[in-house]
């Protein structure tokens, strides 16, 4: 493996780790960097969303009703070829609902991303959620 090659999957992992941070930590300047202006995100919803501004506002819309989110990325599969990677990250995230603290929402899911490189940075261009399972849970005092 060259070792180009390898700065380029740690690169495409650290977009997805920043992802990750971004929501969580409710930094959504980080969060919209992730992506390239003209993203496409399909899956979290029946909606179909186009641009990296249109899809971080419904993010902060659809954030509001949790209180702290953490989202576990499982190894990234990459295939790179150039300035275009295909991924593949698993994922577990945990939604503290906010209006019932004590209820957790549990999402399990894979990430299908495309990236390309852009001035020299990796960007999300194509987003998709492949949802795995859901559960929700109330705690029991």
């Amino acid at each position: 493996m060259q070792a180009d090659h390898v700065a380029d999957r740690i690169a495409l992992m650290d977009v997805m780790a920043s992802y990750a941070k971004g929501v969580d930590e409710r930094d959504l300047d980080l969060y919209r960097s992730c992506f390239a202006d003209d993203v496409e995100v399909v899956g979290f919803s029946d909606e179909t969303f186009h641009g990296a501004d249109a899809w971080t506002a419904y993010v902060k819309q659809a954030l509001s009703q949790f209180g702290a989110t953490q989202h576990m990325l499982g190894p990234q599969l990459a295939t790179i070829d150039g300035d275009t990677a295909n991924c593949r990250t698993d994922v577990q995230a945990l939604h503290y609902m906010k209006e019932s603290p004590d209820t957790t929402l549990t999402l399990w899911a894979t990430y299908l991303t495309d990236m390309r490189r852009i001035d020299g940075a990796w960007k999300i261009t194509r987003h998709e959620l492949v949802a795995r399972g859901t559960r929700i849970q109330k705690d029991q005092a």
